[in-house]
């Protein structure tokens, strides 16, 4: 299967796609899938969707050529009062990653993070942190666009991308 056939600007009407995507990205672990409810009741997990989108919210979906919605990455900025799992700083926006299962591991990913990250450039943006659990195979995908560890925490490290 080729990779996602195109992207679009993700919009409002986007937040229940892309509370799905906190879902596959809170499930990654083969057979240990938690319930939608439970992880979206979670303040750790939906502070990524809740009240999309507001201002300095961005990203984008990625579609099958029949238009099925496969993926999102998008960014937001948290305050140092409420930070998000992968917050390193005033003002540097953090992003999320959601491809379903059977679609990993086929560029979609790859096509997003480089999407937003282009977008954030285009922006006047300097950096993008996220978070990722370790043992979470997308840390190589991570890796390889340029994201690196700059602060480990229980069970999770926090990657930082350079923009400019």
């Amino acid at each position: 299967m080729p990779a996602a056939s195109r992207l679009r600007p993700a919009v409002q009407a986007d937040g229940g796609f892309l509370a799905d995507m906190v879902v596959e990205a809170a499930n990654w672990r083969q057979g240990g899938t938690r319930p939608r409810h439970q992880i979206l009741a979670s303040d750790e997990y939906s502070r990524y969707v809740a009240g999309w989108m507001r201002p300095g919210d961005e990203g984008f979906v990625a579609l099958t050529e029949h238009d099925e919605a496969i993926g999102a990455a998008w960014y937001r900025v948290f305050p140092r009062s409420d930070p998000g799992f992968g917050y390193v700083g005033t003002g540097v926006p953090e992003l999320i990653i959601g491809v379903k299962p059977m679609w990993r591991a086929r560029g979609v990913g790859r096509e997003l993070l480089r999407q937003l990250a282009d977008q954030a450039r285009s922006r006047g943006l300097s950096r993008l942190s996220l978070s990722v659990e370790r043992g979470n195979y997308a840390t190589t995908l991570y890796r390889s666009e340029g994201f690196a560890v700059t602060q480990s925490g229980m069970g999770r490290d926090t990657m930082v991308k350079r923009l400019r």
